[in-house]
């Protein structure tokens, strides 16, 4: 199993906004695309917030092939709407994973 981890830092701004349309619009999104298999969305605890809070989503999918499909299919359209709707008001970073047990 693969995950996708995007781990974002959101202004105060757009924080309770941001988190809205990530529950209603953009995780059900990436879901659509049928790549993953289930995602879970965290919180950070024990970061600085001066600037705003720190989520993270990990996106599980059944194979490598299912990551690569959603990276070259769907990732730049998703991220395109995210920076158009966001602007600079969010920074994201992202990783992959493998488990192992």
């Amino acid at each position: 199993m693969i995950i996708y981890n995007v781990t974002t830092k959101v202004t105060w701004a757009i924080h309770q906004d941001w988190l809205q349309w990530m529950q209603q619009v953009h995780i059900p999104e990436v879901m659509a695309t049928g790549c993953f298999s289930r995602s879970q969305m965290v919180r950070l605890l024990e970061t600085e917030e001066e600037d705003g809070p720190t989520y993270a989503v990990q996106y599980h999918a059944d194979s490598r092939q299912q990551y690569d499909a959603y990276i070259e299919l769907h990732a730049p359209a998703l991220r395109k709407s995210s920076m158009e709707k966001w602007g600079n008001q969010f920074i994201s970073f992202r990783s992959l994973m493998e488990v192992v047990a």
